[in-house]
């Protein structure tokens, strides 16, 4: 079942049939006693709209009242890019020893106010020269750590901020435009290890970069990431957590104003975004 939201409205799309819903309670989706049934009744006083309409203009991000959360060097590739950004001001060490430690790093990344949909603009800072999206599967927990749902994210990031000292993570990573979720929340159990990410680049209609990995690449299972994440934190209507990206660009890539990213994960879709 996927969930698609648009300003006031909620598409719920289930067995190919799009159904469309006012009035969807995105918080009770996080934190109600029976999610099944609550899905059921919004369907039940839901319209059935042509499922080619899912095709047409953009999204809102997935998100209510939801903080959004990353976690970082969970992939050999981001490891490696990180330790060579930071190679200059002496912080390289501390990224193996963050990707090989039993506590894994995690960041608050935002909320529906820094956050973007499908189709909407993703920005980069105008006070880096070297900014990169990262594609990465995003998690959709409950208020008890339960993982429900599953969403793809693209955490824009400056390397330059971050290289040039690790303690400045946080305007690396954090501001207006930094977090793009959708196009859809995928509700199931799980997915496979084989499930692919990828990542696409265009610049004025030509591929500049195209990269993919697999689930299966990650150093840390979810139930690492979200155990951690809920130590000593409480959260009352649910997280979203990013789990970290294993597609790095070479170190001459930027992104520049009026790049399109796209990034896919099968079977949750692709999320689009044009770069500000």
């Amino acid at each position: 079942m996927k969930l698609y939201k648009r300003g006031e409205g909620t598409v719920i799309l289930i067995d190919e049939r799009a159904v469309s819903i006012e009035g969807f309670d995105w918080n009770l989706l996080f934190v109600g006693d029976d999610r099944r049934a609550h899905l059921e009744e919004a369907i039940s006083r839901g319209t059935e709209i042509p499922i080619e309409t899912l095709a047409k203009g953009g999204f809102d991000p997935p998100i209510a009242d939801q903080e959004i959360w990353a976690a970082g060097v969970t992939y050999h590739r981001s490891r490696d890019a990180r330790m060579d950004e930071s190679r200059e001001s002496g912080g390289e060490s501390f990224y193996d020893r963050v990707y090989r430690a039993e506590r894994p790093e995690l960041f608050y990344k935002g909320s529906v106010r820094t956050a973007v949909g499908h189709r909407q603009a993703v920005r980069v800072r105008s006070d880096s020269r070297w900014n990169v999206p990262e594609p990465e599967l995003t998690l959709a927990i409950d208020p008890a750590g339960c993982v429900f749902g599953f969403t793809v994210g693209n955490d824009m990031s400056s390397r330059e901020i971050e290289g040039e000292n690790p303690l400045y993570l946080p305007q690396a990573k954090i501001y207006d435009g930094s977090c793009a979720l959708g196009p859809c929340l995928l509700v199931t159990d799980g997915l496979p290890e084989s499930t692919e990410i990828t990542l696409r680049v265009l610049r004025e209609r030509t591929v500049v970069f195209d990269g993919a990995t697999t689930l299966s690449r990650m150093a840390r299972p979810f139930s690492v990431l979200t155990e951690f994440l809920y130590r000593e934190n409480t959260f009352p209507v649910g997280a979203y957590l990013m789990t970290g990206t294993g597609i790095v660009p070479p170190d001459d890539f930027t992104l520049k104003p009026g790049d399109e990213t796209a990034v896919g994960i099968v079977p949750i879709g692709t999320l689009e975004n044009t770069v500000t």
